[in-house]
């Protein structure tokens, strides 16, 4: 099966020049990361050249929508995929199914997911060295707590003093800045 051989041609060229991490995570702790594009350049050359095409095939998808840290909304989604390895020699075929998992605040959610399966689809089947790489693209969210979108949204001074007699001491030091931006907005709706 010519599949296996076109695998392995790429896995030798790849071996040879890698993938670097050239780009830099511009928020959180600013690790590098290779993204799809840098992936898709490497790859495609030594694909054509050995005859190898990649086709996807999403099995599932999930979305939850979350909030973020500033209140607002962010689309979890996650994608099970297949990627069929094609020879262009013979037809023959290996499959290789992932997930893949990102999180945006638009409409892109879908698409960075199935660009972190396609990436990592192409990991495993090459053997790519990841170096703990767990870069979901260049964006990091900060998701808020269920406590902390219980006191962002009470509906009243009396609803936000049961929520927050509940919290021990340690929580009130973390929760206290929102405590004041869910009171002076509840003071000025009641004024």
């Amino acid at each position: 099966m010519s599949v296996y051989k076109a695998i392995n041609a790429v896995q030798s060229d790849l071996a040879i020049t890698g993938i670097t991490k050239d780009r830099t995570n511009s928020q959180g702790s600013g690790y590098k990361f290779r993204g799809i594009d840098d992936v898709s350049k490497s790859i495609a050359p030594v694909l054509s050249k050995h005859g190898l095409s990649i086709l996807p095939r999403v099995l599932s998808r999930s979305c939850e929508e979350r909030t973020s840290k500033n209140g607002g909304a962010l689309f979890y989604v996650t994608v099970e995929a297949e990627f069929d390895f094609v020879s262009a020699e013979d037809g023959s075929k290996h499959t290789v199914k992932t997930f893949g998992e990102a999180m945006d605040s638009g409409d892109k959610a879908t698409n960075k997911a199935m660009s972190a399966a396609y990436k990592y689809a192409a990991f495993q089947a090459f053997s790519i060295p990841t170096e703990s790489d767990n870069d979901a693209d260049a964006h990091t969210h900060e998701v808020s707590s269920a406590m902390e979108d219980a006191i962002r949204n009470a509906k009243s001074i009396e609803s936000l003093q049961v929520i927050w007699s509940a919290l021990n001491v340690h929580q009130k030091k973390i929760y206290e800045k929102v405590k004041e931006e869910s009171k002076a907005r509840l003071t000025e709706v009641t004024a």
